[in-house]
């Protein structure tokens, strides 16, 4: 099983085109040792020909025009983007679809019933998209392994996560079961396992047990203290708020982590521009490298 880093930013990348945070202004004045970074998808692969993508993220052209083998020039018309799975309804990890409008037939695309409904109603991407190539939905089920057709090689299954629908969203403040998930990735071959979670809010038992069975967590990074943005004078919500679990603190990501096996390979994806692992030379990242987790950017390969 492959693993491509697309994207390894949360909304709006990083730097963000808005922002002069310490971060986001240092990187753009070379004041601070830092990448680049668009925002957070994967694409996932059992054969390294067919990919399948998690998200599609408003960088996605980018992302495909970095990532040459999602482009192998078979035909007139091609990709080698087998299906799409979108792990919540989020702006930042669906609005890529549009790009994606010239596909030749139907894209197939797994999400949740609620995740469609938020796209038919709320946010309605996908009638939108039925005046082009078109969505062919696929239900994507909880608890439940399924194998995805042209992604040989690759099981999935998917477990939902305790968060918050988008403000569009007809359910945004009630939240149901599969707003947003998190996905094991199986190897069929190797029988090695991938748990992918970009945004997690709550370390819920179901969740903590799917990582632990794994042999590598690509989890939620997005922000260093729950309080961050507050104390920017960015937003007016907490990191928990926001459905996403810090790293530090009691409770925090790091406690989690540090409690998995040590064969266990960890990764934080979905950085915010203003964290400040961002900085390689800061004592966050410091930190990290002294626990053993990495930081995800773009171009990164997992391999298992």
């Amino acid at each position: 099983m492959r693993i491509h880093v697309l994207g390894s930013a949360a909304g709006g990348g990083f730097p963000q085109w808005n922002c002069n945070c310490p971060n986001c202004d240092g990187v753009r004045r070379g004041r601070i040792r830092a990448s680049a970074r668009t925002q957070s998808s994967i694409a996932a692969s059992g054969d390294g020909e067919n990919w399948v993508l998690f998200n599609a993220s408003p960088d996605v052209l980018q992302q495909i025009r970095n990532f040459p083998a999602l482009q192998p020039a078979r035909a007139l018309r091609d990709t080698a983007i087998a299906a799409i799975v979108l792990i919540d309804a989020q702006i930042d990890h669906t609005t890529g679809l549009y790009m994606l409008r010239e596909h030749r037939t139907p894209w197939p695309v797994w999400c949740t019933p609620g995740v469609r409904e938020d796209l038919s109603v709320g946010n309605p991407i996908f009638g939108v998209l039925a005046h082009y190539a078109g969505i062919d939905w696929r239900a994507l089920p909880l608890n439940d392994r399924f194998s995805i057709d042209g992604a040989p090689g690759l099981a999935f299954e998917a477990l939902s996560l305790t968060s918050n629908a988008p403000p569009y969203s007809p359910h945004r403040d009630k939240p149901q079961p599969g707003d947003n998930i998190g996905v094991t990735l199986f190897d069929a071959a190797s029988g090695k396992r991938v748990f992918y979670a970009p945004g997690l809010g709550e370390m819920e038992p179901h969740v903590w047990a799917a990582m632990q069975r794994a042999d590598c967590v690509l989890v939620d990074g997005t922000l260093w203290t729950d309080d961050e943005m507050i104390r920017l004078g960015a937003s007016s919500k907490t990191s928990r708020a926001m459905g996403h679990l810090p790293q530090s603190g009691p409770g925090g990501m790091l406690e989690w982590l540090d409690r998995l096996p040590r064969a266990t390979r960890k990764v934080l994806i979905h950085i915010n521009n203003t964290n400040p692992i961002l900085d390689e030379d800061s004592p966050q990242r410091a930190e990290l490298i002294a626990r053993g987790i990495e930081v995800a950017f773009d171009g990164m390969e997992i391999a298992l």
